[in-house]
């Protein structure tokens, strides 16, 4: 019984990162049209991750890593990539651990989040509760459709994410580094409140800029 793994999030100064597992019991469950999702429009991969959602034949597993573990000094982003995987993968392959003991033990492949593939891959299989093998390739959300499956359903979750933190607080573009609107909505924050709002990775030099501009414009208008 197969499984594919992949993250959304990793580099945005805004917002949680987000992993997927999709777990299949009928290798034939997948539909058509499953690719990497920066290659599907947002309404395609929004289609397609409701009918992932919605087909009995089909587990997803879905982790969620926050600003504030993202922030803490005591771990970094390829430890937290592993535990985001490993927590997806449970969540999504659970309910199968009596097959696994019983020798159906489940395999699948992550897309690697670490310049070493092979070991992303143990440090995942290790993390996890259940007893699996894990393979890890770089760009697997890109050759591999059950990967490309996973990317589906952890973008589509990363942007509804994103998407309810622009209805509280206003447009805050992707969360991207890169993006002019979110640069933008940290500056007008950071002016308006003299903080950064409580969804920013405050230890990225994206935050730190933003705060260290306002302060000294502050100190301008002495």
């Amino acid at each position: 019984m197969p499984f594919g793994v992949d993250e959304a999030g990793k580099g945005p100064a805004l917002g949680s990162m987000f992993a997927a597992a999709v777990h299949l019991e009928d290798p034939d469950a997948l539909p058509d049209g499953i690719r990497d999702s920066k290659r599907l429009t947002p309404d395609r991969r929004e289609e397609l991750a409701a009918i992932l959602r919605t087909d009995d034949r089909i587990a997803i597993g879905v982790a969620e890593i926050t600003p504030a573990r993202i922030d803490d000094p005591g771990t970094d982003m390829n430890s937290l990539a592993v535990e985001a995987h490993a927590t997806a993968i449970d969540d999504a392959i659970g309910s199968v651990g009596s097959a696994a003991a019983a020798g159906d033990r489940p395999s699948g492949l992550c897309d690697a989040c670490d310049t070493d593939a092979d070991r992303f891959a143990r440090r995942v299989a290790d993390a996890c509760s259940v007893e699996i093998d894990v393979d890890a390739r770089h760009g697997a959300d890109d050759d591999a459709p059950l990967v490309g499956a996973a990317s589906i359903i952890a973008k589509v979750d990363r942007d509804a994410h994103i998407a309810a933190l622009a209805d509280e607080y206003g447009p805050t573009g992707s969360g991207y580094p890169g993006d002019s609107t979110t640069r933008e909505f940290l500056a007008s924050y950071v002016d308006e409140h003299g903080s950064l709002p409580p969804f920013a990775r405050e230890s990225w030099s994206t935050c730190e800029d933003a705060l260290a501009a306002a302060e000294q414009t502050g100190l301008e208008q002495f």
